[in-house]
């Protein structure tokens, strides 16, 4: 694997959010990923973990938490036992510490913990609540179970996935939970941010897993009511511009090519030396290519046959053409580009030594992301994390020993 830079955590490193609290006790992926995107830069990210720990531990790799160790950097792990009534003190005393509090409990549990938003403001007005769900809190769904495979199928996603003479394809892994949590971060700064104007204090967001899901869709249910049309499954083609698909070359590898605008896609019908395509009525528009896509296909398609991969890329690229690899991760890792630019960087790991996982993303110029912790073992800031709001070492003891530690 290709040398990549290396990421020493500095537990004193300080990121813009620095001084947010954020108190997460939401499992598996959606609430990992929001609240990944606020340690990554500085908040101060609190695991709220039962004995058995968030199940995310348990998504292994030949034995490995390999998902935990990069989901859950920059954070700290608590262990309460939420069913024991001095946990729940403590989670308490944290609460009014907090300024974002994150759950994904089914609708309604919360309020049965007492827990219920009321609540909670009424200890801490500024409190950020972030509730996470498969169908939002209200709705005649809200009570169905709500993992994201459910909403990918759902939410019109798979329905547009894989080939029109097979059945329909899920993502191979938690799309609809990381989309969800990438827009709950964004969600929650901005209630951080507008609470720091004054424009309110505390509030609620109601983060379900398949709005976002769905909103990535775009267009498509304005395109319904205009039209009357489903856009149907096209494979790897696209029902809104050609030539774009992937293409097999002569020694069996496979490139991605694009033609999205007018500008390269007479480029592309140039440098297959079919220049007359350009002037036929049946390519001359996007409308008219999208239409014809089985002969564009045939064309293009018939080019990259008789070239060998490496060739067929540097003569694409050479005349301005949008087309790239289909890498698969191995071939990601060797990558110049991923190393030079620092998108895979190694993490210092207590059991690897190193571990590559991606960088803190998006980069900011002047107010960059932070590597201040590895991923949390179970319950291993308890003691700290309580001390911190103010417990006693009586109460943390009784606490750890009712947690089965």
């Amino acid at each position: 694997m290709t040398g990549h830079s290396q990421r020493q955590f500095d537990p004193a490193a300080k990121g813009p959010l620095a001084g947010i609290r954020v108190l997460d006790l939401s499992r598996l992926v959606a609430g990992n990923m929001l609240s990944l995107q606020l340690a990554d830069f500085g908040a101060d990210v609190v695991k709220i973990e039962p004995p058995s720990g968030d199940p995310l531990r348990d998504w292994k790799d030949d034995g490995h938490s390999l998902y935990w160790k990069t989901y859950s950097r920059n954070k700290r792990s608590v262990m309460l036992n939420l069913r024991e009534r001095p946990a729940m003190d403590a989670l308490w005393a944290l609460i009014e510490t907090a300024d974002v509090f994150i759950e994904n409990y089914r609708p309604g549990t919360l309020e049965e913990m007492g827990l219920a938003p009321d609540v909670l403001h009424a200890r801490n007005p500024d409190l950020v609540i972030v509730r996470i769900s498969g169908f939002g809190q209200t709705g005649p769904y809200a009570q169905f179970p709500g993992f994201g495979t459910i909403v990918e199928g759902m939410s019109g996603f798979a329905y547009r996935t894989g080939f029109p003479d097979r059945e329909p394809v899920l993502p191979p892994l938690a799309l609809a939970d990381m989309i969800a949590g990438v827009y709950g971060s964004s969600a929650t700064v901005t209630a951080l941010f507008a609470r720091d104007r004054g424009l309110s204090r505390g509030q609620v967001i109601d983060l379900s897993l398949l709005e976002p899901m769905f909103s990535v869709l775009g267009p498509e249910a304005a395109i319904y009511k205009v039209t009357g049309k489903v856009k149907e499954r096209v494979g790897s083609a696209s029902n809104t511009a050609a030539p774009r698909n992937v293409y097999r070359c002569r020694d069996g590898k496979y490139v991605a090519l694009s033609g999205s605008t007018p500008q390269v896609a007479r480029r592309i019908f140039d440098i297959i030396g079919r220049s007359d395509m350009n002037d036929d009525p049946r390519f001359a528009t996007n409308s008219a290519r999208v239409n014809n896509r089985a002969l564009v296909d045939e064309a293009v398609g018939g080019w990259f046959a008789g070239h060998d991969h490496d060739e067929a890329l540097q003569i694409m690229r050479d005349a301005g053409a949008t087309v790239g690899p289909i890498y698969s991760i191995a071939d990601a890792a060797e990558d110049a580009h991923f190393s030079g630019r620092e998108i895979i960087v190694d993490a210092e790991d207590g059991e690897f030594g190193s571990l590559p996982m991606h960088n803190i993303v998006p980069r900011l110029s002047a107010t960059p992301g932070v590597w201040r912790r590895p991923a949390p073992s179970l319950g291993q800031h308890t003691a700290e994390v309580l001390a911190e709001a103010g417990l006693d070492a009586a109460a943390i003891d009784a606490i750890v020993k009712g947690s089965g530690a």
